[in-house]
């Protein structure tokens, strides 16, 4: 897939979005274009209710675009029951950045690294109950042997080096 994609899971509360804050940054100090992607399992909107955009979709609008100078937004309707695959959404939306990171996706066929925090789970979701072979490195706040690299939990830096390593050299 072009871009490549990284997957940030964790159990909820685990710090997901703040590691995900510090990896952007640091790939941006690198010079490197960012995609990021957050999945929702519930119905979520961008719209607020009575607004312009709202209504055009509300109309019927299969896609609605607001468009600035600063950026543009789309809404676009799914088919009921029926979300895109996380491949199908970056090949449409993604192809002019360097790398895509996501938040959740836990069940993709995509790489992951784990965020672990040991106050929240004693066990880890891709080396549990469950071996998920896409595991390539684990973000956490205590010392782990595993058969993937294990980094502390802040390590931005460190976990850049080897996503740039492994997807952009």
């Amino acid at each position: 897939m072009t871009p490549p994609v990284v997957s940030i899971v964790a159990k909820s509360g685990t710090g997901k979005t703040t590691l995900l804050e510090k990896l952007i940054a640091e790939l941006k100090m690198r010079g490197y274009r960012v995609g990021a992607v957050k999945h929702d399992a519930h119905s979520f909107s961008i719209d607020h209710e009575g607004k312009d955009s709202w209504r055009l979709t509300q109309a019927g609008a299969d896609t609605t675009l607001i468009t600035s100078p600063a950026k543009v937004a789309m809404v676009k309707q799914n088919p009921v029951g029926q979300e895109p695959s996380l491949a199908e959404t970056v090949n449409s939306y993604c192809g002019d950045l360097d790398i895509v990171l996501t938040e959740g996706f836990k069940r993709s066929r995509m790489p992951k690294i784990e965020v672990h925090r040991l106050e929240r789970s004693a066990t880890l979701m891709c080396r549990g109950e469950e071996h998920d072979p896409t595991l390539i490195a684990v973000a956490s706040d205590q010392p782990r042997q595993l058969d993937v690299p294990v980094f502390h939990i802040d390590d931005a830096a460190g976990l850049c080096d080897l996503i740039v390593a492994r997807f952009l050299s």
